[in-house]
């Protein structure tokens, strides 16, 4: 971690630790070094934080590259190893950024289903996550996030101090699809994406807000 990278990570996990009474499991399933994908559910803007914050590697996130124009949160941004991507999340730059990032052994999260819920519960997985996670070589930890919905949903002006916990699964692997979208037509190659996509949200699903 740099500098600000840590300071940020440590003023986050005080916060996490005392207006959220959070609690943490799973951080072993994560490895310390190499690239790896994390995929999350998504409930608030407090989730980006809450998972980065509960592992002790740092890892890269998405920010809209509208953000980056602004003198100074641009450099905060890039210093916190923020990710720019177009209003929709994706684009061929923020993919072939996000590629490059895995292969020098970052770790990036990401969120299968694209944008926050509306009603705090799961919701369906787009594509694109399956696209990134063929293209790439990293194995994925399914992330699952309970209480942030209710402690700053999206009808919250405000943070409430609400109990918040993240889990993270254990990695899963892809080989024998990412073997296949090698020699597949476009068609096939499609519903692998959307195949990937939906098996990361199944993993998701099963994550339980406790220690197993």
């Amino acid at each position: 971690m740099n500098l600000s990278y840590r300071i940020g990570w440590t003023l986050f996990r005080v916060m996490y630790a005392t207006y959220f009474r959070w609690r943490v499991f799973g951080t072993k399933n994560v490895p310390l070094k190499g690239g790896v994908i994390i995929a999350s559910n998504h409930a608030s803007f407090l989730d980006p934080p809450l998972v980065g914050s509960g592992l002790k590697r740092d890892i890269n996130y998405l920010a809209r590259e509208s953000l980056f124009r602004y003198p100074g949160v641009g450099t905060l941004l890039r210093s916190w190893n923020a990710v720019p991507v177009d209003r929709d999340g994706g684009g061929a730059k923020g993919l072939k950024i996000i590629l490059d990032r895995l292969l020098q052994g970052n770790g990036i999260i990401l969120f299968p289903e694209g944008t926050r819920t509306k009603d705090g519960k799961l919701q369906p997985a787009r594509s694109g996550i399956g696209l990134t996670v063929i293209k790439s070589n990293a194995p994925v930890v399914p992330v699952r996030v309970f209480g942030t919905f209710e402690a700053y949903g999206r009808n919250h002006k405000f943070p409430r101090p609400h109990r918040v916990a993240v889990k993270y699964g254990k990695p899963m692997n892809f080989e024998a699809l990412r073997a296949e979208a090698k020699t597949c037509d476009k068609a096939r190659l499609k519903e692998i994406y959307q195949q990937v996509a939906d098996e990361i949200m199944a993993a998701i699903a099963k994550l339980k807000p406790k220690a197993d």
